[in-house]
């Protein structure tokens, strides 16, 4: 990868930016609309977003999704915020603009491919 494609994927952190709430969800869209990828490390995001029945990480991934934003959320153990956000995390293995991956390297290079 060439430093130019380097910068054209960017962490949250990167950003100053984190996932805690409803408007956090367009400030991140709009920060990473321009980019080739986003990263959402486990810090990034608030105990919120593990919660499905909350809609935090529902909304999110419908903005990402409409707006084409590729998105990797990298989480160590997929299992550990409960069997259904597991279950979510194996639903997006192959979905084109979300994926979880277990580390920020899986998610550079999937987002550089």
């Amino acid at each position: 990868m060439n430093p130019d494609e380097a910068s054209r994927i960017q962490t949250a952190r990167e950003l100053g930016l984190s996932l805690c709430s409803l408007d956090d969800i367009h400030t991140l869209s709009g920060a990473a609309y321009d980019l080739d990828g986003l990263i959402l490390s486990e810090a990034d995001l608030s105990p919120e977003f593990f919660k499905l029945k909350t809609g935090l990480a529902g909304e999110a991934f419908q903005k990402f999704t409409n707006y084409r934003i590729r998105v990797a959320l990298v989480l160590p153990d997929f299992a550990a915020h409960g069997p259904r956000f597991a279950e979510l995390a194996h639903e997006h293995a192959t979905h084109p603009l979300i994926r979880f991956v277990h580390s920020e390297e899986g998610a550079r290079a999937w987002l550089s491919s």
